[in-house]
């Protein structure tokens, strides 16, 4: 199965060879099937092969070779989420020494285990929820990574910046994944349109917990949160980038960087499949 739209440099846009994948993850192998076109695949509203799926793709990197974490959050799908480190790549490609930020890394600290694994980047990963960062930690001990992954809590769920950004702080960039939804309830009526467009109870597949999947306020009140906090802390990355999912919200972003002082606004805009998402990103 070929995925569509990716990065040209994604060493997963050309389809996945199952057999190869079963090879760096044998759990894989019982849910590989033939599906009613003919081709090999898994059932995608099958959780537990979406979740054997991806961590073949990311065995598939000789640094990485254990990924475990609850079912209850979120299986980040690899190649979208590889997408996001390749822009980011391109956009710094002059830069040496590379130091990103990842806030709101998560259970899995997926960004900062394919930042390592694609380019040996170094990386200040967050999160305000402690039993994510204990997994990210687990995931970072389990693959020697700790020189290359730091973890800090945010102890405040109204601040993105504040309180993480140390003295001596200075990234090439920072990155961000955003809560979607406004509200626990918002969130699940999404999960049950989702559920229901795959044609099963498949609820698992779309877990995650509320720091995962909502904030107040929803993605633009956080991206505008984000983007007023990196006006206060404009020294301390050379860009500041959020994947955005709603399209409405970058143009409001983007008045307001100009209000806050940004020098530079570009929309980096990505296809995945049926999916069409982006990364904004700024610098002052």
């Amino acid at each position: 199965m070929k995925e569509k739209g990716l990065h040209p440099k994604n060493k997963f846009n050309k389809g996945y060879d199952f057999d190869a994948l079963i090879v760096e993850n044998p759990l894989l192998k019982e849910f590989v099937l033939e599906n009613k076109f003919g081709s090999i695949s898994i059932d995608f509203s099958n959780p537990n092969a979406v979740k054997e799926l991806n961590k073949a793709l990311l065995f598939s990197y000789d640094k990485l070779n254990l990924w475990n974490f609850s079912d209850e959050n979120l299986c980040p799908p690899i190649p979208g989420r590889l997408d996001y480190i390749l822009h980011l790549s391109d956009l710094l490609s002059k830069e040496k020494d590379i130091k990103i930020l990842d806030i709101g890394t998560g259970a899995t600290c997926i960004y900062p285990l394919l930042g390592v694994a694609e380019f040996n980047w170094n990386f200040i990963a967050t999160d305000i929820d402690l039993d994510s960062l204990d997994s990210a930690q687990d995931i970072i001990d389990d693959n020697n990574l700790d020189a290359n992954i730091k973890l800090r809590q945010q102890f405040d769920e109204q601040q993105i910046l504040k309180g993480i950004l140390e003295e001596d702080d200075f990234f090439s960039a920072t990155m961000c994944n955003p809560p979607f939804y406004k509200s626990a309830e918002e969130a699940r009526g999404a999960n049950r349109r989702k559920s229901r467009n795959l044609g099963n109870n498949a609820v698992r597949n779309f877990s995650g917990n509320n720091n995962e999947l909502w904030y107040k306020g929803g993605e633009k009140v956080f991206l505008h949160n984000y983007l007023y906090e990196s006006s206060l802390f404009s020294n301390k990355s050379k860009w500041f980038t959020s994947l955005v999912s709603k399209k409405e919200n970058v143009e409001s972003l983007q008045n307001s960087s100009k209000k806050l002082g940004a020098e530079e606004f570009k929309v980096i805009n990505m296809n995945q499949g049926n999916k069409v998402t982006r990364i904004v990103c700024w610098r002052f």
